[in-house]
């Protein structure tokens, strides 16, 4: 799809639904915490997901490679977004509360803009995307609250593992381009199935999972985070790599925080203090700057 095709308002909503799906991963995890250990829970999440995204590939017409290089290609991205992405992220969840888990894994777009401009080059980057991400975070920040932040130095090894988690959704966005040429449902089938066939058999020798005995609502919230922070999301994500690129995906990481405020005022009504409108206000501009066509 060439940039003269992509209808940009429509792709902008998706990327919208994108941070809807993933932004509620957060609570769908520390639910399931409560009675999954991480590893089996990232388990579920990924092999649940894989099953369905196969399915959907197979009823649009789409068949699996066969060739051993886009498989490990699949591998590598596997580690960047399951087992290193999602895997890091729910341990790090275990010893932070999510508000400032939501402020550090929202910095995933500063990283996607560091390594493209000094490593990767694969998009263009300038001033304003810059301005863009890091106005961005400050939205968050300003969103979420500045006392989330009075944790910062509490906790160390979850706090580094939630950055880390970060750090790695952006070497998926950037890795994420050479598949631009594969179906989404076929690249995201891929991912999946490959990080089930090493996060099973880990869970099954780490966490021996038939002794364990979760509440209902924890396996409720593990298959919400399969099927919808998952599948559905997946399907998603690696569409946006191909028509936004790297940064403009990884833009979501801020929508994600917006979208669960305007929920709160759309659904239950609540009000919204000044910090949290102006909050609003820099996330949408962020991800505008970010998203601008280079010049």
């Amino acid at each position: 799809m060439t940039s003269a095709e992509i209808n940009r308002p429509f792709e902008f909503c998706l990327l919208a639904l994108l941070a809807l799906f993933w932004g509620s991963s957060y609570l769908f995890i520390k639910v399931a915490l409560e009675g999954l250990p991480p590893l089996t829970l990232i388990a579920l999440r990924v092999s649940l997901a894989a099953l369905l995204l196969y399915l959907v590939a197979r009823w649009r017409g789409h068949h699996l490679p066969h060739d051993g290089t886009t498989w490990r290609q699949f591998f590598v991205q596997c580690f960047f977004l399951c087992l290193g992405g999602w895997g890091v992220l729910a341990w790090g969840q275990q010893f932070i509360d999510s508000g400032l888990a939501g402020i550090l894994n929202s910095t995933s777009p500063i990283f996607v803009f560091f390594i493209t401009a000094l490593w990767t080059r694969h998009e263009a980057v300038n001033a304003l995307r810059l301005a863009g991400a890091l106005l961005g975070l400050a939205g968050v920040v300003l969103i979420i609250g500045a006392d989330a932040l009075q944790g910062l130095g509490q906790q160390v090894a979850g706090q580094l593992a939630v950055v880390f988690s970060a750090m790695l959704y952006g070497g998926s966005a950037i890795y994420g381009k050479r598949f631009s040429d594969l179906p989404n449902t076929i690249t995201a089938a891929g991912t999946l199935i490959c990080a089930s066939c090493v996060l099973i058999p880990l869970s099954v020798i780490v966490d021996r999972p038939w002794t364990l005995s979760p509440s209902a609502q924890a396996i409720g919230a593990a298959l919400a985070l399969s099927v919808i922070s998952s599948c559905l999301a997946l399907l998603l994500y690696f569409r946006l790599i191909r028509t936004l690129g790297s940064m403009g995906t990884a833009s979501q990481a801020y929508l994600r925080v917006g979208v669960s405020v305007l929920l709160g005022m759309l659904v239950l009504g609540e009000q919204i203090a000044w910090s949290v409108a102006f909050g609003l206000v820099a996330v949408v501009a962020g991800v505008i700057a970010i998203n601008a066509r280079p010049q």
